[in-house]
């Protein structure tokens, strides 16, 4: 299935971006397809500037692979203005039911924001650090698509398109969206999150103060 995989990734590597993929990049495609089972034709990876890069898409379906227990994400309150769009989170990611969590913070403004994305800093703010804390988990040394800032070139898709909430059924994450998977819990935003597993209780987030 791999070996099928990997002949997959380097046909489409080259049907995207010819000359551009050159033996090198093709050589740590292989090391990515082969650790990591991610997928060009699905969108786990994208090849910017001569330098790959993993999507949300790609860090969710590979938490999904390895049976992630579940991620936590809340608002980190003291970094974020919502009077100037200012937005951050904390995600900590819990690879099995004894893990101690791997954090990840992620922030977004209008200046780090592509202009196409105005408006929803807050939804790509909760997005990257959901990517920041799922690469620290699973080793991925390549920076995620979605943290990049506002070049053109570098514009993903919509946030709003890959969010999702899991609900743990019986063991096991059922998406709550026919559209794609992930491996993120669903909570109000000022919400004090409850891990599903044991572990040191957390001061409630409070909502910033009213407009």
């Amino acid at each position: 299935m791999r070996n099928k995989l990997l002949r997959n990734n380097l046909k489409s590597a080259r049907a995207k971006w010819g000359p551009e993929a050159d033996p090198r990049l093709l050589q740590t495609l292989k090391a990515y397809t082969e650790d990591f089972r991610l997928s060009i034709p699905n969108g786990d990876l994208l090849l910017l500037d001569r330098h790959w890069y993993v999507t949300h898409a790609g860090l969710v379906g590979l938490a999904n692979r390895n049976h992630c227990h579940g991620i936590i994400v809340e608002p980190s309150v003291e970094f974020s203005n919502p009077t100037s769009s200012r937005w951050a989170f904390k995600a900590t990611v819990y690879k099995s039911a004894q893990c101690k969590g791997f954090v990840g913070y992620g922030d977004a403004d209008p200046s780090n924001v592509s202009p196409l994305f105005h408006g929803a800093e807050m939804r790509v703010a909760e997005t990257r650090a959901v990517n920041r804390a799922l690469r620290k988990a699973y080793g991925i040394g390549i920076c995620s698509v979605e943290e990049l800032g506002s070049s053109p070139e570098s514009r993903p898709s919509p946030p709003q398109a890959k969010e999702l909430s899991l609900q743990r059924t019986n063991g096991k994450f059922a998406t709550a969206s026919a559209s794609s998977s992930a491996c993120t819990n669903s909570m109000p935003l000022w919400s004090s999150p409850t891990p599903s597993i044991s572990a040191a209780p957390r001061p409630s987030a409070k909502p910033p103060a009213s407009r």
